[in-house]
């Protein structure tokens, strides 16, 4: 299962959300199954490291944060199994993307498997302090957490 996770500029809430998959997947049965990437919508900050603040925060839960970003492409529909947009934005552009419809089964927004966190979108932190940060972590170990939850499940009745 090839997952790609996307937000505005590929430099904090797509890159913590794979690198979250990614540490909760290597703790699972399915992980070795499991492939994880990120993309922006836009191409700010294309080639850069997740951002320091992000990084920061996810340290405090011992997760660390590899990666550099780049934009999403119309290849990448078909590249991947399973897109999700941190919020309704990225997820309109995304759809924009593929006038068709042929893909928009794919694309799944994050929050939609959040167990504990009622946000229906992932909040940009970028403008705002590290408790910003801090929450998108949490409410990303819940979504990411939630997604894998829903993987295994998927993976059990296909034995």
């Amino acid at each position: 299962m090839k997952l790609l996770f996307v937000c505005l500029g590929n430099i904090c809430r797509s890159p913590s959300a794979e690198n979250i998959m990614n540490h909760l997947a290597a703790k699972s049965a399915i992980g070795s199954q499991i492939e994880c990437d990120s993309a922006g919508t836009a191409n700010y900050h294309s080639g850069k490291s997740p951002d320091r603040r992000m990084q920061a925060a996810a340290a405090k839960q011992n997760i660390p944060m590899k990666g550099n970003a780049r934009q999403f492409t119309k290849a990448d529909f078909t590249a991947f199994d399973l897109i999700l947009a941190m919020d309704l934005e990225n997820y309109q552009n995304i759809l924009a993307l593929d006038p068709q419809g042929q893909y928009q089964d794919k694309v799944k927004l994050m929050c939609d498997f959040a167990t504990q966190h009622p946000d229906k979108e992932v909040p940009d932190p970028y403008y705002g302090g590290a408790e910003g940060f801090e929450y998108v972590i949490d409410l990303l170990i819940d979504a990411c957490g939630g997604l894998l939850s829903e993987l295994e499940s998927t993976a059990s009745k296909n034995i």
